[in-house]
Order: C-alpha cells, then sequence, then structure tokens
C-alpha cells in the first residue's frame, strides 16, 4: 500500500479550498509560474516517494527481523510513534539545516519566494530518502514494523502541510504546545532573526527546549539567501548540490573534498572564496527582489488544464493497488519528469519548450497506453486508448500554433542580498 495515495487528495483538497479564499479576498500570494513549480516539484517527488517505498520494506524488513522487539498498531502506541516521529524529525530537520550535505537535500522546499499550501508540495527529491536512512531506522529498532513507520511518517507530513499558508494569523493558546503557520512562516524566512529557527513540525516544544524558537513579529521574508532563479525542478533541487560538487573540485586540499559535504552550512573550502567575516546572513523585504519570468504567450489556460491531467496520470503511476510492474512504474514516472521539465521551459520561454513538450505528449501518451495494455487493464482497441490519442493531440496542436515567445526578455534581475547558507 502506498499511503501516499491516500494523503495526495487530501493535500489537493485543502489546495483547492486556500484558492478559493485566496481568490475571494483578492489576497496575492499565488504567483502562477511558482505555484505550477510548487506541483510540479510535488508531482515528480510522488515518483521519488515509489522509489522509497521500496527501499524502506526492504532495509526496514531486514532491520525489522532482527530485531526481537515487536510493538502492536493499537492507538496508543500510534500516538507514541507519533511523538517519537515527531521528535526525531526535529533533530533530522534541524541537522538538515546546519550540515551541507543535509541542506543540500533540504533546500529545494526553502526556494520559493512565497508562502501558502503549494510550497508545501514543494518537496525535495532527496530529502525523504535521508530521512529514512539517517533517521527513522531507530523506530524501526524499537519495534515499530516498517509498515507503521513509512504510514506515519506520511501522516507527519501531513500534519505539517498545513502550516505553508499565509492566511491563518496567530492562533493564542493553541501556539504554546502545537506548531502553527505562524511559527512555520518564521522558519521560512531569510530575515536574519529567523534564519535557522523553529524546526519543530508537530509539537513547538522541542524549539521551546533546545533554544531554536522564535516568534514571529517582523514580515517575513520567504525564500533562501542564494535564490535559485529559475522554475527548473531539477535545478531547484540540486542547486546546492552543484555547488558542493564545484567547490570540491576547485579547492586543491584533499581533506577539503571530502570533508565539504559534513561542514556547517557557509563554511566553504580554502583556496575558494569565502563571505566576509561579519557580514550579516539574510535580507528582508524592502532588500529583495523576487524572481520573475514571461511564460509562452497563451501558455497559462493551457498549463493549468494539463496539471489536472498530469494528476490523474500521476494517481495512476503512484496507485500500488493496479499491477503494474518495475519498470512500467518507472516509465510512467519518466513521463512525469519530462512533464515538469517541460513546464518549467514553458514558464521560462526556453527555446526547447514547444519541442519538449511535443516530446513529452507523445512519451507520455504512448506510455501510458503501452503500460494499460501491458498489465491488461485495457486493450489496444479500448475506448481509453482513443481518449489519450485525443487528448495527446489536442494538446500538440494547441501549443504547436498558439504558443508564442514573448516580446519582453525574463527579468533575471538577482536578489540584493547574497549570503550563504
Amino acid at each position: 500500500m502506498n499511503v501516499y495515495a491516500y494523503i495526495t487528495p487530501i493535500v489537493v483538497l485543502l489546495f483547492l479550498i486556500e484558492i478559493i479564499i485566496t481568490v475571494r479576498f483578492q489576497k496575492k500570494n499565488y504567483p502562477f509560474q511558482d505555484t505550477m513549480t510548487n506541483l510540479g516539484t510535488g508531482i515528480g517527488n510522488q515518483c521519488i516517494n515509489l522509489a522509497v517505498a521500496f527501499f524502506v520494506y526492504k532495509w526496514y524488513g531486514f532491520l525489522y527481523e532482527l530485531t526481537p522487539l515487536r510493538i502492536e498498531a493499537t492507538w496508543y502506541m500510534l500516538i507514541l510513534l507519533l511523538l517519537l516521529q515527531d521528535f526525531i524529525f526535529y533533530w533530522f530537520h534541524r541537522l538538515g539545516h546546519s550540515m551541507n550535505i543535509f541542506w543540500a537535500a533540504h533546500m529545494a522546499h526553502h526556494s520559493s519566494e512565497e508562502m501558502n499550501l503549494s510550497v508545501g508540495i514543494r518537496a525535495s527529491f532527496t530529502q525523504r530518502l535521508f530521512q529514512f536512512v539517517f533517521f527513522d531506522w531507530i523506530l524501526v529498532v524499537i519495534g515499530f514494523s516498517p509498515e507503521m513507520v513509512y504510514a506515519m511518517a506520511a501522516v507527519h507530513l501531513l500534519l505539517a502541510y498545513w502550516h505553508h499558508t499565509s492566511i491563518i494569523n496567530k492562533m493564542g493558546w493553541f501556539e504554546k504546545f502545537f506548531v502553527t503557520p505562524s511559527h512555520h512562516r518564521v522558519h521560512h524566512g531569510v530575515n536574519p532573526q529567523y534564519i535557522d529557527k523553529n524546526y519543530s513540525e508537530f509539537l513547538i516544544i522541542w524549539d521551546k527546549l533546545f533554544g531554536s524558537f522564535e516568534p514571529e513579529k517582523e514580515e517575513v521574508c520567504y525564500g533562501v539567501t542564494h535564490p535559485p532563479r529559475s522554475w527548473h525542478p531539477i535545478g531547484l533541487n540540486f542547486q546546492f548540490w552543484k555547488q558542493l560538487w564545484e567547490d570540491a573540485k576547485s579547492t586543491p586540499y584533499v581533506w577539503d573534498k571530502i570533508r565539504i559535504w559534513f561542514m556547517p552550512t557557509g563554511w566553504r573550502p580554502r583556496g575558494i572564496d569565502a563571505e566576509p567575516a561579519g557580514k550579516v546572513i539574510g535580507y528582508n523585504k524592502s532588500q529583495q527582489v523576487k524572481y520573475q519570468s514571461e511564460p509562452l504567450k497563451h501558455s497559462k489556460s493551457y498549463l493549468i488544464i494539463q496539471l489536472f491531467i498530469g494528476l490523474v496520470y500521476m494517481a495512476i503511476t503512484i496507485n500500488m493497488e493496479l499491477e503494474f510492474n518495475f519498470w512500467e512504474r518507472f516509465i510512467l514516472s519518466s513521463g512525469l519528469f519530462m512533464m515538469i521539465i517541460s513546464w518549467s521551459g514553458i514558464l521560462e520561454s526556453k527555446p526547447w519548450a514547444l519541442g519538449m513538450e511535443v516530446a513529452r505528449l507523445l512519451f507520455m501518451a504512448f506510455s501510458m497506453i503501452f503500460v494499460l495494455h501491458q498489465s491488461g487493464l485495457a486493450s489496444l482497441t479500448e475506448w481509453t486508448t482513443f481518449l489519450i490519442l485525443i487528448i495527446a493531440g489536442a494538446s500538440i496542436s494547441y501549443a504547436s500554433f498558439y504558443f508564442r515567445k514573448p516580446v519582453t526578455k525574463a527579468n533575471t534581475s538577482r536578489n540584493t542580498s547574497i549570503s550563504n547558507s
């Protein structure tokens, strides 16, 4: 069972509710390009979760066989598991902001310069794997089954999702014990006083106990200290990995090539230009210049329609009740990654965007037809085949005839604050 397949509809419903509220009260916290990037990254992450689930059940199953401890899945033990998961995640999250390799695995989630529920979907491709590899195995060793641990990780993720909003103000007494949107807005802030604060996801008491709590006072400026200036999902997820790799290659010292991965964030190897000593890290709203771009003309409505088509495609891909083998799911997942990369090209009016879009539409259509046929779910002559071909054909025709590059160039002005974190 893939528990994410059951959580995804809840996430989508909450997201749609916030969109409706945003439109109703004419708030401007859902820029189109950023929102599409967040949703695309989330779709890609769902495919990654398939591989993570396979790894967890294999490796955790091995650990579970070694331990003599067994904990029953009673309601009170599940509550205990949630609390333990929350405590362990606090330290995993804190390490994710303090060590280079863990920040590389986490940074993508912080790269949005907005705060809304779509940001909660902008999950790193590598963070979930790091969580299961380096931290959550402890729960298996003490007797919780792999299925319980994996499912509770998803529940914990859902409990943290609603924090990613700017339309809920402070919540009184509730904030004394539980994490609220106000607390988590601080966590996503690059204001100097907010950086590396409020790591908790469910209970705020961990931050208060371990000295990482900061209340929301000044208006929060969202993002990272080195903004990616792109909507490309691969670039967003591997920006800091690339920086670490370039630094490791550039330094002449072998020891620095090794230790850079495990040093605190902000540390640079010898022989590499570092930030001036004493420079203030971070910036506020008055200093921020958000990244903007001009998408291809006539692409907005098209992308919204493609989003819903992509969600259906994703739901089929991650549904573990459908008897697809590994390679069939891999093929379908590849189509989804082609889709979100193509979207980024459309949002930035890249020269390759139209060709990529046509290629991915053909690939996704024929992949779905092939997989449904191979798995015995639909023959080549059934209505599903014709529907898929009609959707792909209509999409290709629209993109080919209506997409045009805008006259104005993308806004590529750099953020006025450049610091290292």
